[in-house]
């Protein structure tokens, strides 16, 4: 099994002529990966520090949390309550939990047919969102009472959304099936 780190240096032979690139230095990179987690719904300490706990697990990184940018009455909400958690992943982070996620952790999830191409935005990132954390090995089973989803932004270097769709082909995500 190839690692994902090594697909994206192979990346240039298979999509030189695809996305019309002249120079090595033109190929298409993964910038980071962005892991988000919210807790806006968890009133109780101790349910935000099991996120951070876990997502520190997942990642291999502590992650900081995220404060609300304004007050918001419908919400019960004031301007800096903590309503999410955020890990933001480079180097070898980044290349270990990309290879987790695509082949260990989203095949465990159950009736699992692929990712889907539409998630990529105009800016040429893909936001993945997994909705049980528990598929990760490193989370323990007996944990299930306190089961949390949560979404993973992977930045490429790449500025539209065909070029991205076509790079991601090429590094063998698990796209559906149309």
């Amino acid at each position: 099994m190839k690692l994902t780190k090594e697909k994206v240096k192979d990346s240039y032979k298979n999509l030189k002529e695809t996305l019309k690139l002249k120079n090595i230095m033109q190929s298409p990179k993964i910038v980071k990966v962005v892991v988000n987690a919210g807790v806006g719904s968890f009133s109780d300490k101790k349910k935000i520090d099991i996120v951070i706990d876990r997502l520190a697990k997942i990642t291999g990184q502590k992650p900081i949390k995220r404060g609300a940018k304004k007050s918001v009455a419908s919400f019960k909400s004031r301007e800096g309550d903590i309503v999410g958690v955020q890990v933001t992943l480079r180097g070898q982070k980044m290349w270990s939990f990309l290879d987790r996620l695509f082949h260990i952790a989203l095949p465990r999830t159950k009736d699992f047919r692929g990712i889907s191409p539409d998630a990529i935005d105009e800016m040429g990132n893909y936001t993945l969102s997994v909705k049980e954390h528990v598929v990760f090995p490193e989370t323990a089973d007996e944990d299930l009472k306190d089961v949390f989803g949560f979404s993973a932004t992977i930045v490429t270097s790449l500025k539209n959304k065909s070029d991205t769709l076509e790079f991601f082909k090429a590094l063998g995500f698990p796209f559906k099936k149309k």
